[in-house]
């Protein structure tokens, strides 16, 4: 699907091919990619590395534009069982056109950020900064959903929760290396800005994008840590909730055993003649309660020895 946009009052609108300075292709056909490819001067390797979540994130320098392969965060699916995913997407920057490529349906237009654009190379640079929020925000959702799962996995007996950490801390470590990824991209870029027409204050604000990245990065390198720290302390809350499950376990079979032992030993067909109550009803029911008491009197001792 190919979608073109214009600049017109400082804000992005659709419009026909013709007037089209901003071109958005969202998982193209072979038919889309070939006319994307007839139309401009653009390396068919690096339009293919869009669609790879493989791929690392690079820059590169033509005569008349730049190519640049930049990491964005997939979006989160219920499927995906607490992995977050990275993907990638194409930003080709010539003077009077802007490429942008995507292998999913986003709404990369939206925010604050392109409420008011001045030109293609500030939206450009948008892109990037928009990537690396997305980035920031999963980040956020994903300390969430860790605190979520310690909460249930100090009460849990089995590895479900102890499985989601695992996921999420893969998930980091995932996000850390786009991160990575992106800044030497950013930094590339810095570098040779002065040479494609960036003014003053676009190169300050890729400095701020290299700040930003940068302290994504060491955030998300830092959950990973904290994670991998933490993740034989989990097992062992797991372990330590079975050995408690078990020893209740035990107390209860022992306290059980103790009734059943005295109601053994003459048979449930003499507790008249033990109780010396006629009634055979009423005979049970007093054996029964008597019973029932001593093996919560057990169970209780048996609780107080343990803990000595």
């Amino acid at each position: 699907m190919i979608k073109t946009f214009t600049i017109e009052n400082h804000q992005l609108k659709e419009c026909e091919k013709e007037e089209a300075k901003i071109f958005v292709l969202t998982a193209p056909s072979e038919k889309e990619k070939k006319e994307i490819l007839s139309l401009f001067n653009i390396d068919e390797h690096n339009l293919a590395s869009c669609f790879d979540p493989e791929e690392l994130s690079r820059v590169e320098f033509e005569n008349e534009h730049i190519e640049m392969i930049f990491k964005r965060p997939k979006n989160y699916s219920s499927k995906d069982n607490f992995l977050f995913k990275v993907s990638s997407m194409g930003l080709f920057l010539f003077p009077k056109h802007l490429i942008i490529v995507l292998p999913e349906d986003l709404p990369i237009f939206s925010g604050k950020y392109f409420k008011h654009v001045i030109g293609i190379k500030e939206i450009f640079l948008k892109m990037i900064y928009n990537s690396i929020s997305h980035f920031i925000g999963h980040l956020k959702v994903i300390n969430m959903i860790a605190d979520e799962i310690e909460q249930k996995l100090s009460h849990s007996m089995e590895n479900k929760y102890l499985l989601n950490m695992f996921t999420l801390e893969k998930s980091l470590v995932y996000y850390t290396s786009a991160l990575s990824s992106n800044q030497f991209a950013i930094e590339k870029l810095r570098a040779q800005a002065h040479k494609y027409g960036f003014k003053e204050r676009s190169t300050e604000f890729m400095e701020d994008l290299i700040i930003e990245n940068n302290q994504c990065r060491a955030q998300s390198d830092m959950f990973a840590q904290i994670f991998a720290g933490l993740m034989d302390a989990r097992a062992s809350i797991i372990n330590n909730n079975l050995n408690v499950l078990m020893k209740n376990l035990t107390a209860i079979a022992v306290a059980v055993s103790i009734p059943t032992f005295l109601a053994s030993l003459g048979g449930m067909s003499e507790v008249s003649i033990i109780t010396g109550i006629d009634n055979p009803k009423v005979a049970h029911l007093i054996f029964f309660l008597v019973s029932a008491t001593i093996g919560i009197i057990s169970f209780i001792l048996f609780k107080k020895i343990r803990q000595i």
